[in-house]
């Protein structure tokens, strides 16, 4: 079997939640030697339980790691003590990249900032997500994946005009704007340090990743064209491209270019409404398209766009597509074996698709918390004696049977 794409990368990664650990995860998938450093408190906080929310208890939680952590190492360790600190550092020699999901200045505070790690080893990419970057106005301020939204103006781009601004299912921000963008940012370090051997640190604001996802209208925008939510063409303005509500649900139709939405049209016998392609909702055509769609379900607008070219679609739950044919065909489903699981557990798989070297997703299981402090340190050069050390004073801890105290989670 070809090796890995990413095999020989080793990635240090302090984060926690979404978009660390999904930026992670991609690059374990495909090769990369990824070790979880986490507090030797509770760690990670996917890890923990949710409160109750209407009498059900948080069942899930353990699912919602493995589908984030597969293919990873974890060690425990406390930054905070100077030999946990030291310990950090040791595995620093040895890595490639660093990955961090802190308020910026947290790692310069901790004495593991790139500045010090770059004088341990100089080819070392240090990625830091975080809201708003590592510089500028809103720096230090918490957020979330809406708030992101919200302050660079897709949030308020998105839903019909005489509505409120309508949030996404996914975690556009989180995943788009900071995971992805961090991979990428990784990826392009480590290329050009094949070529100057230098390392460099990689400042990856979700609020800047997100914002470039309109880099089409920031541009109309940019020229003094003022664009309003449901006035855009992509964004609910036309009659040919938008939700409709059908006789048991909904389907999409976005049949954006003339030739689609004329096949629509003779599709359902209507011929009259081909010129009423570009029409506003509310609109005597949106009116008599609304009563069209109502006239099948979704199993029937399903069959008819298989017979006819016009890009639409059903909208499915989550659950119907995850068991559908498209999911399945593409492999996008995988189970994982995970020690002590009843039978393997079923995540998303890998979503690039390689020719030569596809992606692995279950090379290794999801990590227990800190199963792998003493191997990792080890293979970094530790003797047992410091190993114990570390141990003794609080400063590592392996599974959470062994005890431990402390975090570094405080900003």
């Amino acid at each position: 079997m070809s090796a890995l794409p990413l095999e020989g990368i080793r990635v240090l990664d302090l984060s926690r939640l979404l978009p660390g650990p999904f930026c992670s995860l991609l690059l374990a998938d495909y090769g990369a030697d990824v070790v979880k450093v986490e507090d030797t408190g509770p760690g990670d906080y996917l890890r923990w339980s949710r409160p109750a929310v209407d009498g059900v208890e948080d069942s899930a939680k353990a699912v919602r790691f493995l589908a984030l952590n597969r293919n990873k190492a974890s060690v425990r360790l406390n930054l905070k003590e100077p030999a946990g600190r030291e310990a950090f550092l040791t595995l620093v020699d040895g890595a490639d990249v660093v990955l961090e999901s802190f308020r910026p200045g947290v790692m310069d505070r901790l004495g593991v900032g790139y500045d010090a790690l770059r004088e341990r080893n100089r080819g070392i990419v240090l990625c830091s997500i975080s809201g708003y970057g590592a510089q500028g106005p809103l720096t230090a301020r918490s957020g979330h994946d809406m708030n992101y939204l919200a302050r660079v103006g897709l949030l308020g781009l998105s839903g019909d005009a005489d509505g409120a601004p309508v949030l996404a299912g996914g975690q556009v921000a989180d995943v788009g704007g900071g995971a992805l963008m961090a991979a990428f940012g990784i990826l392009a370090a480590l290329r050009e340090r094949d070529r100057s051997g230098e390392g460099q640190f990689v400042d990856v604001s979700m609020a800047d990743g997100a914002l470039s996802w309109l880099a089409m209208d920031a541009a109309r925008a940019l020229q003094g064209e003022k664009l309003r939510r449901g006035a855009m063409e992509l964004g609910g303005r036309f009659v040919c491209y938008r939700p409709y509500a059908c006789a048991d649900g909904y389907v999409t139709l976005g049949a954006l270019e003339p030739k689609f939405f004329a096949a629509f049209c003779r599709g359902v016998g209507r011929e009259d409404l081909v010129e009423q392609q570009f029409e506003a909702p509310g609109s005597a055509a949106h009116a008599q398209l609304e009563e069209v769609f109502k006239e099948r379900t979704r199993a029937q607008w399903a069959q008819f766009a298989g017979e006819h070219d016009c890009c639409l679609e059903p909208v499915l739950e989550l659950e119907e597509a995850l068991g559908s044919e498209l999911v399945r065909e593409r492999r996008m489903v995988v189970e994982l074996d995970q020690p002590g699981a009843h039978e393997p557990v079923r995540v998303l798989g890998p979503p690039v698709k390689l020719s030569r070297t596809p992606p692995e997703p279950n090379r290794r299981p999801a990590p227990g918390l800190g199963q792998h402090t003493d191997a990792e340190l080890a293979a970094a050069g530790l003797g047992v004696e410091e190993i114990a050390a570390l141990h003794a004073a609080g400063a590592a801890a392996g599974l959470p049977d062994a005890g431990g105290r402390g975090a570094f989670s405080a900003s």
